[in-house]
């Protein structure tokens, strides 16, 4: 019995009509299928700042039709759904064939900017490309997806969205039991640099030319007119994504599933597995309990962004047409790393001119910070409290070191510096809490929403999200977000398992 039925005029859905520029391709990208209906779907919850991105009111995400649609138990109208199939390098190693084991594209719809928003359900069911998985994503994966998207687009980070998350009793087997959700990711596209991979080393250059041509009309038209457009693609690409790791660096982001099948031919943040955000400074964390050798460690990222933008470029390479050409587009990525980081970090300590000593002041920061593992998002946020002709209350700051004499040498050179520039407290105070988060999405903070939301309690899930989606202002009614970790999140581990 099929009980996908098409309901073109839900009320506040009406307007939202798919259309599927991704299945324009041949069909050799992709397979038709249906999500896989889930038991008695609940609305844990859905973002109204994603949800505007596409139209759709706050009201609309309440009702339903929309609970119905985003679980996937009906067929919103028009909609074309399908799989995409990629391949990839995974920790550095040729996995061969992928695709999307347990997401459903269901299509892409207009967006309030007047481009396109592809929707995708994540945990959908199995399709041909799950190998062996059962397509389903759990409560507790599905939870940190949906909460990270949107604190990293509050944050100003290139991102995937996250409209929803549809709960269910089902269960699926991981570690042990767990009740599944749906989460609807939205993007202008999922095409990552495995697409192209895919193609490559399966040496269907007719299919890998198609690929990047739907890429360059539908999202990089202006690299139409260049004279070799497909060198143009890589060189952007290779811009777009060290771009996006020094913003991840600046904010103590770490992704820990870097591999080629997750990494955004548009230079978003995408695939939320076991993410974290730097607390206790070490540059050498690993936050993939999975990551046994450390190949995505926080000072990894930069160079491992590097790797997977010449994977992509050893891709493209039949269609730019020559090694040099390929090097050429792929020679930009380091300066613009270094440029961009640069630029970030400046900002964080609220500098307004570029000396000379700056490095060394920069490096002499992060030792201290890494000999007294301290707080990162707290130390940036704290510094700017520091006035630049008093040290009276640098207290709060200065405790969080370990040796705090140490710090106090390096407050005196910080101090020096400001002075170089001439530098005003208040007005230099209002620049660094914009660029220094006070709210960041820490692991126990989303654990502690996990565990409500397991026994059915989702304000903890709903609570948390709206002070993510403020992470620069000073909420002081929500300051314990904002306080070291407790002694028991210490043993929090997150794996690639969801």
């Amino acid at each position: 019995m099929n009980n996908r039925l098409a309901f073109p005029t839900a009320p506040g859905l009406e307007h939202l009509r798919f259309a599927n520029s991704f299945a324009d391709l041949p069909a050799a990208f992709y397979t038709r299928l249906t999500p896989t209906p889930i038991p008695a779907p609940y609305l844990v919850a859905a973002s109204e700042q994603a949800a505007q991105l596409i139209g759709l009111a706050p009201t609309a995400c309440a009702s339903d039709d929309f609970i119905q649609i985003f679980a996937g138990n009906r067929a919103a109208a028009d909609s074309q759904t399908l799989a995409a199939v990629y391949s990839g390098h995974q920790f550095g190693v040729w996995a061969g064939q992928l695709g999307d084991g347990r997401a459903i594209l269901l299509g892409d719809v207009a967006a309030s900017d007047g481009g396109r928003m592809e929707l995708q359900l994540k945990g959908s069911g199995a399709t041909p490309y799950s190998r062996m998985g059962d397509g389903r994503a759990v409560l507790r994966s599905s939870i940190r997806e949906y909460l990270c998207s949107e604190a990293m687009a509050a944050l100003g980070i290139p991102t995937s969205r996250a409209l929803s998350v549809i709960g269910s009793d089902q269960l699926a087997m991981r570690e042990r039991p767990e009740t599944t959700a749906v989460v609807t990711r939205m993007a202008p596209s999922f095409v990552r640099f495995g697409s192209f991979e895919h193609w490559y080393y399966n040496n269907q250059p007719e299919a890998l030319k198609a690929l990047a041509d739907h890429v360059i009309a539908g999202f990089y038209p202006e690299l139409l007119a260049a004279e070799n457009p497909y060198q143009a693609l890589l060189t952007e690409v290779t811009r777009r994504t060290a771009h996006l790791i020094a913003q991840w660096q600046a904010v103590g982001f770490m992704h820990g599933v870097m591999n080629t099948d997750n990494m955004s031919i548009l230079g978003i943040t995408l695939d939320y597995g076991p993410f974290g955000f730097m607390e206790a400074y070490d540059p050498r964390h690993i936050c993939n309990h999975s990551d046994q050798q450390g190949r995505y460690a926080y000072n990894q990222q930069p160079q491992i962004g590097h790797w997977n933008c010449f994977a992509l470029g050893q891709a493209l390479l039949p269609l730019i047409g020559s090694v040099e050409a390929t090097e050429a587009a792929l020679s930009s990525y380091q300066a613009e790393y270094g440029a961009k980081l640069d630029e970030l970090l400046h900002a964080k300590l609220g500098l307004l001119s570029h000396q000379a000593d700056d490095d060394k002041l920069l490096d002499a920061m992060f030792a201290l910070m890494q000999g007294s593992h301290v707080d990162f998002t707290l130390f940036f946020r704290r510094l700017g409290n520091l006035r630049q002709e008093e040290s009276s209350g640098d207290a709060p700051l200065r405790d969080l070191f370990i040796d705090r004499a140490a710090f106090d040498a390096w407050a005196l050179q910080y101090r020096a510096r400001l002075k170089l520039e001439n530098s005003q407290d208040q007005s230099r105070k209002l620049a660094m809490d914009a660029s220094n988060p006070k709210y960041v999405l820490r692991n126990y903070l989303a654990q502690t929403a996990i565990e409500h939301a397991q026994n059915k309690d989702f304000s903890e899930v709903r609570k948390l999200q709206q002070i993510l989606e403020n992470p620069f202002d000073e909420q002081p009614q929500h300051a314990q977000y904002a306080e070291l970790p407790p002694d028991w999140a210490r043993g929090l581990e997150v794996s690639c398992s969801s």
